[in-house]
């Protein structure tokens, strides 16, 4: 009996012990929520520039129906664990830049890259390989009776493709409030992408296609359709996709997609990157306009790419006609029926050479700048592309 009794006490005892560690806890729990000791941010795992931790700028990767309203919210959310917070989803405003190659993309994005807010940097190649991808799915009967049955919806596909660009896009290069795409093909699905993407925008290079045909068989440029061993192959062909981006960006509306002429690029680019940066809904910046200043620091370049060995020059002319003189006659006198584009455009197809305006007196001067310092720009190019050993400049 004096054995059951000093149980009892025991137990009693022990209730009370852990009922005190129980209270203990429930107020230790209310500490720490309060006192916010274990910070937000370690427990979502921001995605960190180069993967070091020790950066202090950040990524944050949201469900995709997180609103791009609500975007300026997550940001005072986590405001006092760093200043470098970016939220992103598939609602974020992506940025895409494309047109025919060789059509001024890559200045396009270079002067966009000198920008303190955005960044694009190069050509990932493989988000249009993984789109054109999704076109053969989707445009075979067979293959989408197949993944049908294989309960592959669209929305499916398509939130993997989405997920899949958009992380590319996101860690391919340095962080910066606003995110951009330059790989060319990609605005022949821009209607695709807008509905991947519902707040992206598209840039739409547009420029003369026998400079962009000219550009692309002197330097020899590798795309597929193009055969490099005829003007009016190329002509025909640079005609069908320009044909089909234009179209593209007509289907997603002028609020969404901004041709741009890279002729009044050249001749005007002040003019025509505030014109640019006002459809961005991005605030001006003289960096835009001074986008050599900035490549290697801030602007960083492949050097596989035809066109690095350029945009490392000041905005200058020597580009513009010079594929006068080029063309085979009998090409040339039947380019409204190879090429009518050319006209739908806006662009004089028997003009040689034509009038695309008059410079700035800037770019006046910088392309004096360039021609009177060629063997410099042609060793500093050497740095920057692996294409200079071939003489092609």
């Amino acid at each position: 009996m004096i054995f059951i009794r000093l149980l009892r006490r025991r137990l009693k005892f022990m209730d009370v012990k852990y009922f005190i560690i129980w209270i203990l806890s429930i107020l230790l729990v209310i500490w720490i929520i309060e006192n916010d000791v274990f910070s937000m941010s370690e427990c979502i795992k921001p995605i960190r520039e180069n993967g070091n931790a020790e950066s202090d700028i950040n990524f944050v990767r949201l469900n995709d129906d997180v609103k791009e309203s609500e975007f300026k919210k997550v940001n005072e959310e986590y405001a006092h664990y760093s200043d470098k917070i970016y939220p992103y989803n598939r609602n974020t405003p992506l940025i895409f830049v494309g047109g025919v190659p060789r059509s001024g993309t890559t200045l396009m994005r270079a002067m966009l890259d000198a920008h303190p807010g955005i960044r694009c940097g190069e050509e990932t190649r493989i988000i249009p390989r993984l789109i054109y991808m999704r076109n053969q799915w989707t445009n075979s009967k067979k293959e989408r009776e197949r993944l049908s049955n294989a309960g592959m919806s669209d929305d499916v596909i398509d939130s993997a493709v989405g997920a899949f660009i958009l992380e590319v896009i996101v860690k391919h290069g340095k962080s910066a409030p606003h995110l951009c795409n330059k790989d060319p093909l990609v605005l022949r699905y821009s209607a695709y992408m807008k509905n991947v993407f519902p707040n992206s925008k598209f840039i739409l290079m547009i420029r003369d296609g026998r400079a962009t045909v000219h550009s692309i068989i002197s330097r020899r440029v590798t795309i597929t359709g193009f055969n490099l061993e005829s003007y009016r192959d190329c002509l025909v062909r640079w005609n069908t996709i320009i044909e089909q981006m234009y179209a593209q960006c007509i289907e997603v509306g002028s609020e969404s997609c901004m041709p741009v002429y890279y002729e009044q690029l050249v001749l005007h680019p002040e003019k025509t990157m505030k014109n640019i940066l006002n459809f961005l809904n991005i605030s001006w910046s003289d960096n835009v306009i001074h986008h050599e200043k900035f490549i290697g620091d801030e602007i960083s370049l492949s050097k596989v790419e035809r066109s690095s060995d350029q945009v490392i020059k000041p905005v200058n002319l020597e580009a513009l006609s010079s594929w006068v003189g080029k063309i085979p006659s009998d090409v040339l006198n039947q380019m409204d029926m190879v090429a009518p584009m050319l006209r739908k455009l806006g662009y004089d197809p028997f003009a040689n050479p034509p009038n695309y305006g008059d410079p700035d007196s800037k770019i006046k001067e910088n392309t004096f700048h360039v021609q009177q310092n060629k063997e410099y720009w042609r060793q500093l190019a050497k740095k920057y592309s692996i294409h200079i050993k071939d003489g092609i400049n």
